[in-house]
């Protein structure tokens, strides 16, 4: 057995899925190349799903996010459905957490914030991609990034009105643990009259 396959019993969870989620997050700590990577699945109104790898760069007692592009295939999709499901993974330790719940953007300030504190690179990059649409080559990419740099030259990049956050409030946790024989341990919070229901359920 991996020594970090660590049995998960209900008595070991927290009642705030929020202080749990933090709880491994910081277990896998020094562990994970990119620990910040989740995958987030969005589907469209009639119900063709989609799924991509972001980064998690919000957390609060009531919420999780990432930010993105507005006119992304996931940032539309997000406006017409605004519902998803995300999923951490942490291999060394065995564990998922997935998160299910509605989705809506975040203000401009929460977006303004975060986006000062990109690099000047990723910063020309949100301006020069118009994500997932089609470019003709590699070239016309990096021309309009140079276009940019020199349009912003001797000054702060400014946020694009299309880009920013998305906040997740989920009603729905489950933290999965690795076990032998496929006999894995999931814990399931639900919400409840006074917070957060846990129950075990069958691998």
């Amino acid at each position: 057995m991996n020594e970090f396959w660590i049995p998960l019993e209900l008595s070991d969870c927290d009642p705030n899925p929020f202080v749990q989620f933090r709880r491994w997050f910081d277990e896998a700590k020094g562990e994970m190349l990119e620990r910040d990577a989740i995958s987030v699945a969005t589907s469209t109104p009639d119900g063709q799903p989609s799924t991509r790898m972001v980064l998690l760069r919000h957390v609060d007692d009531h919420s999780v996010g990432w930010f993105t592009n507005y006119e992304s295939r996931k940032g539309r999709e997000l406006t017409e459905n605004p519902f998803a499901s995300i999923l951490w993974y942490c291999e060394p330790r065995g564990r998922q957490i997935r998160m299910e719940g509605a989705v809506e953007k975040m203000t401009s300030g929460e977006s303004d914030a975060y986006f000062a504190t990109r690099g000047r690179g990723s910063q020309l990059g949100a301006h020069a991609s118009s994500q997932s649409s089609v470019i003709a080559s590699r070239e016309e990419l990096e021309q309009r990034v140079r276009e940019f740099d020199a349009e912003f030259a001797g000054r702060e990049v400014p946020r694009p009105q299309f880009w920013g956050g998305f906040r997740l409030t989920p009603n729905r946790f489950e933290f999965w643990q690795h076990r032998e024989d496929r006999l894995h341990d999931r814990i399931v919070y639900l919400p409840s009259a006074n917070g957060w229901s846990l129950e075990r359920q069958a691998p």
